[in-house]
């Protein structure tokens, strides 16, 4: 029976990278979606304390998730990758999850202050599902780039 071809073992490597990615991200969305509408539209909380104020919502339930994203990728997602400089690691991964942040920051921003819609589902279709879309591709380039940008060497 031969191996897995260098190709093939990569794509497999990738796709890994990818499905692992996409766990910790979906944790991490849950956290944030909950977050937000505890915040925004009372959600559990039973009152919202950041109803006329969704954007900042949308960035403390994200910055919340982001460093349980942070850990799971960390420890679990990129395990096949170091960071090449561990003390600037950290500070890049939340740089480049800010500006990539914007992505449905912009698509919030726009619902609400562009079109005027400010109910939840427009909310979370805008800032949850459209920029979170956009925003999960653009986060999976930068952090497997940028910041754990060095492949561990795999022993034969």
């Amino acid at each position: 029976m031969r191996g897995i071809s260098a190709p093939g073992a990569r794509v497999r490597r990738v796709l890994g990278e990818v499905v692992r990615f996409l766990t910790v991200g979906g944790l991490a969305t849950v956290v944030s979606f909950v977050g937000f509408n505890a915040l925004v539209h009372g959600l559990v909380l039973g009152r919202a304390p950041l109803a006329d104020q969704p954007v900042l919502a949308f960035v403390l339930a994200n910055t919340v998730a982001g460093v349980l994203a942070y850990v799971g990728m960390r420890l679990w997602a990129f395990r096949d990758r170091r960071v090449s400089d561990p003390s600037t690691g950290l500070v890049r991964f939340f740089a480049l999850g800010a500006l990539t942040m914007l992505v449905p920051v912009l698509c919030l921003w726009v619902s609400r202050y562009v079109l005027g819609l400010s109910g939840p589902v427009a909310d979370n279709v805008s800032a949850n599902v459209i920029g979170l879309g956009l925003g999960t591709v653009a986060r999976f380039w930068v952090f497997r780039r940028y910041v754990f940008d060095e492949l561990v060497p795999v022993e034969a």
